[in-house]
């Protein structure tokens, strides 16, 4: 086994925002606290502490006692839910949704970051203590984003009518599912061990969020990982100031469009604000907030408030109000002793869009830290790769321009017409020089000869490609074969495969060798050679 990395911005699968995070261009300055290297952490650390209060942490300490009661919690765990009421603990956070079976296989790696960055700061501070979580995004409503998992190509996918946080959803027909899923895997040592996973979560488990904490807690609990489900009442309690200033000014949605106005200038922006960035949940379900002529109404129902009776009804039920993708960052903020949060390219790109909004309530913005990201291929998948004269940074290159570099390597006369078109342009040039001295009106004719020259010289490359590729049919066969094979629709295979893939020919051993190679702070894409 062996671990290669390689810049983020090599591979052509990371947005500009995040490239440019990474090379700490000025332009995205504005847009974050810290930047995530070990010397940071001090300030951090000090500025979350002199505003994080006992009595938060005290309740946060019930409520996840409260949410543990119905799991077994490893010793790692309990140590680290009894330490969250100690001043001196602090959190380091990545929140993920309920994908049935964990979904895409970067959510292991998103766990493993936030697991192994607490131990590099346990060694590096070590009069602090630092706790994993894992947020789960219970109150989502997205069914459709979450309700499969792909396995070896095929599509495993949960079909339920039911609506609104998918946390509650009820966990009945997914023991179908499971004999479908199970019917894929063999029968191995690894894949009972799976089946039995499934079974136990999904089977045996009443919620949707009852089944993911089951899961996560089964891979990661040992390693001291603590979970939290935000769809609690004494953790709404917490946030109920930040819900009526949300209700009564509308902040979030004037500083976040500030934001936006300034980001959009370098970048693409991620989400747009609502002008309540709030949805109120109740018996099944999850819709917005909105506020017409002095009257706030739920979309899409009967419910109507006057402010002084919305108001009440968050005294009373702060658990009926879920914050939005705007929003739930600060819950999570507010609620938690945390330090950094730890997400894909995406999530951090929103985070961009609210450290605004942070300040002007007054919350401290946490470190944001992309998470790794990895390529596994077995050894005789790098062999190949090797025999191909296809290096690693080769690897994410489109596939029509790796097939094109790969033939051009191997070709016996050139057939890149680069020369060529700069000699064609440079005759052009003076062609159009001598037009403007002549005849202006000979301008245009010498460009549109100029076109249509090079349109011809691109269509005779093209042919000799082809013949080319024709040539070498069995090595173009076999790049586009290895390239598909580790990246399946030419995406990222995290994004792609189920952790149960590797799981049924590794066993565990693949989450401790992940968690082994995976440094977070090392900011660069991994290349995973297994045996």
């Amino acid at each position: 086994m062996k671990a290669i990395t390689v810049p983020f911005k090599t591979t052509g699968f990371f947005s500009k925002t995040m490239t440019d995070y990474l090379d700490r261009d000025p332009k995205t300055t504005p847009f974050y606290h810290r930047f995530p290297e070990l010397a940071n952490f001090r300030a951090q650390i000090d500025e979350k502490q002199a505003s994080f209060s006992p009595d938060t942490r005290a309740v946060l300490v019930k409520a996840l006692e409260g949410q543990y009661q119905t799991t077994t919690v490893s010793a790692a765990t309990r140590e680290h839910l009894s330490k969250l009421a100690n001043p001196t603990t602090f959190t380091v956070t990545t929140g993920h949704q309920l994908n049935l079976f964990t979904g895409p296989l970067y959510f292991l790696y998103k766990i493993i970051n936030a697991i192994n960055l607490a131990e590099e700061l346990a060694q590096q501070f070590p009069e602090y203590h630092f706790v994993p979580v894992y947020w789960m995004a219970t109150e989502d409503h997205d069914f459709e984003e979450i309700n499969y998992f792909n396995f070896k190509g095929k599509k495993v996918t949960w079909n339920t009518g039911q609506t609104g946080p998918v946390g509650r959803f009820s966990t009945e027909g997914l023991d179908e599912v499971a004999s479908i899923f199970a019917e894929h895997l063999g029968t191995s040592k690894n894949a009972r061990a799976l089946k039995e996973l499934f079974h136990k979560a999904y089977a045996e488990k009443a919620t949707l969020a009852e089944a993911t904490r089951f899961l996560a807690n089964e891979l990661f609990g040992e390693e001291g990982l603590v979970i939290v489900d935000g769809d609690d009442s004494a953790l709404k309690g917490l946030f109920r100031p930040y819900v009526q200033d949300e209700l009564e000014q509308q902040l979030s949605h004037h500083k976040v469009q500030e934001t936006i106005a300034a980001l959009e200038a370098s970048y693409k922006v991620q989400v747009n604000p609502r002008e309540i960035n709030l949805f109120f949940i109740k018996n099944g379900l999850r819709e917005r907030i909105v506020l017409e002529e002095n009257v706030y109404r739920v979309l899409h129902t009967d419910w109507r408030w006057n402010k002084e009776e919305l108001l009440a009804h968050l005294e009373a039920h702060p658990e009926d109000f879920s914050p939005n993708v705007i929003m739930r960052p600060l819950y999570q903020e507010v609620i938690l002793p945390n330090l950094c949060y730890i997400g894909g390219g995406g999530e951090l790109a929103y985070w961009f869009q609210l450290k605004a909004y942070f300040e002007a309530v007054g919350v401290p913005f946490p470190m944001l830290l992309l998470r790794n990201s990895v390529q596994v291929m077995t050894q005789k998948q790098e062999e190949k790769l090797q025999k191909l004269n296809i290096s690693t940074e080769e690897l994410f290159l489109n596939q029509h321009e790796l097939v094109k570099k790969k033939v051009e390597e191997q070709a016996v006369v050139s057939y890149d017409f680069a020369q060529q078109r700069a000699t064609l342009q440079e005759q052009f040039a003076t062609l159009a020089q001598l037009a403007k001295q002549t005849d202006v009106s000979f301008v245009g004719a010498v460009e549109a000869q100029e076109k249509k020259q090079l349109k011809g010289l691109a269509m005779l490359e093209k042919r000799m490609l082809r013949a080319e590729k024709r040539n070498q049919s069995d090595r173009v066969q076999r790049i586009q074969s290895i390239q598909d094979a580790l990246l399946p629709n030419q995406s990222l295979e995290e994004r792609q495969r189920n952790f149960s893939e590797y799981y049924l020919a590794y066993g565990p051993e693949f989450i401790s060798t992940l968690k082994k190679e995976l440094a977070p702070l090392s900011l660069a894409f991994t290349v995973l050679v297994l045996e």
